[in-house]
């Protein structure tokens, strides 16, 4: 197949972005040829400008911000949900969401991220100060923002950790979203960092914490979970979809789907741990790669 990516940055390191570069290669591997013009089928990512089908919709989450104008920012993302010959939806939460707010239709799939576990593989784990072994490491990354709950990711280390645990804290400006009071020699920022040395620390940490509210599929829960952490993570939204069989859940109440002040989460409790569900979807580009494959082709014929 002849198959344009749309409204892909295969430059930036944003989720979207560095998941379309994972896919294009996987699917370049596969024998598919990725072009600019005189396509077989097009890939949109999010939303584009609808003049071009055979066309397949990779939607990224929509918006439900009620501090936002989320209707009008769901307005272009909702055109492309029309007009595409199919939708592939990052986990079965993002299914219900979206058909929630755009209806229902044919031709919706769910297809959870993946990563290059080859790739990984080949990654040696970084190697920390005072050769702390990898079960004192926990770790958390983000781009954060308020609902990605940095604090709360800190406060359960506090509770959990062993005396000589450490937390390591990537992403760009981490600081400046946790207060004081969590103020630890144990937490270490260590800044934003580029995929491989993410990964580097994932293979030196053995657990990994992304307590985000409502998130959708986190590409960061993908890469912890194929480097073999074990995934703390909240069961609000689609994030225990990917954490893994042995993943530690915090329950949370439900979310009616009706929009919400994302940015103001609701406080956590920490005793409502359980084991994640039986689920445990593959986290390999691969095995993800295959079925965008087959809903292109099938759009197509």
């Amino acid at each position: 197949m002849r198959i344009q990516f749309e409204n892909v940055d295969f430059q930036s390191r944003s989720g979207p972005n560095g998941f379309g570069l994972k896919l294009a290669r996987s699917l370049t591997q596969m024998g598919h040829s990725i072009v600019g013009e005189n396509p077989d089928v097009r890939l949109t990512f999010i939303n584009g400008s609808n003049t071009f089908r055979p066309n397949v919709l990779r939607l990224d989450g929509i918006y439900f911000n009620s501090e936002q104008d989320w209707q009008r920012m769901n307005a272009p993302i909702r055109a492309s949900y029309d007009f595409a010959n199919a939708v592939i939806v990052q986990s079965e939460f993002n299914k219900r969401l979206t058909e929630k707010y755009f209806g229902v239709r044919d031709g919706i799939h769910v297809i959870h991220n993946g990563t290059d576990t080859s790739l990984i593989e080949k990654i040696p784990a970084a190697v920390l100060g005072g050769g702390i072994p990898r079960e004192n490491v926990w770790m958390c990354a983000s781009a954060w923002r308020p609902h990605k709950r940095l604090s709360d990711n800190i406060r359960l280390f506090l509770e959990l950790s062993g005396k000589d645990d450490v937390l390591l804290v990537a992403g760009k400006d981490a600081q400046n979203h946790t207060g004081s009071d969590l103020n630890d020699s144990r937490v270490k920022f260590i800044g934003d960092l580029n995929w491989e040395s993410m990964i580097a620390c994932m293979k030196a940490s053995s657990k990994f914490i992304h307590l985000s509210w409502l998130d959708h599929c986190p590409n960061v829960v993908v890469d912890a979970n194929a480097c073999g952490c074990t995934v703390y993570c909240s069961s609000s939204g689609g994030t225990r979809e990917i954490a893994g069989k042995g993943a530690v859940v915090i329950e949370e109440d439900e979310w009616d789907m009706i929009p919400v002040a994302l940015y103001n989460p609701p406080k956590m409790d920490y005793s409502r741990r359980v084991s994640n569900f039986s689920n445990d979807a593959s986290v390999k580009i691969t095995d993800s790669c295959m079925k965008y494959s087959q809903i292109l082709e099938g759009v197509i014929r």
